[in-house]
């Protein structure tokens, strides 16, 4: 049996198992099973988004809670590299805004597990 490869050379398969195989295969029972098979009829339920409005509407609501504690963690620097600001350690940078972030991705993480209502 012949083999056509990439270069357009011909290789000889020294099996003779495959070739018993190959000769075996019934290729009619699966044209048989392929008939069989029929498209099967669409329903308004199969067509419906993987999440509802409130999922969507909490996934920006978490978004939004995400985005504002990056923003309270903005700032506090000092133009002048020989001056120490204090200001970096203040507790919206330090507390607040990674718990905020932190509650934003627990809003996410409800948002996606939420089963939407039919």
């Amino acid at each position: 049996m012949w083999l056509w490869m990439i270069f357009k050379q011909p290789v000889i398969l020294e099996t003779d198992n495959l070739h018993k195989a190959l000769i075996n295969m019934d290729l009619n029972k699966k044209v048989k099973v392929a008939a069989e098979k029929k498209a099967a009829p669409v329903n308004d339920k199969e067509l419906q988004f993987a999440f509802g409005k409130e999922n969507y509407r909490l996934m920006l609501i978490g978004l939004g809670v995400i985005v504002l504690g990056f923003v309270l963690m903005v700032g506090g620097g000092s133009d002048d590299p020989n001056v120490f600001n204090e200001s970096i350690f203040n507790v919206q940078r330090l507390t607040v805004a990674p718990l905020l972030i932190l509650a934003g991705y627990i809003i996410e993480i409800f948002a996606i597990m939420k089963k939407p209502r039919d």
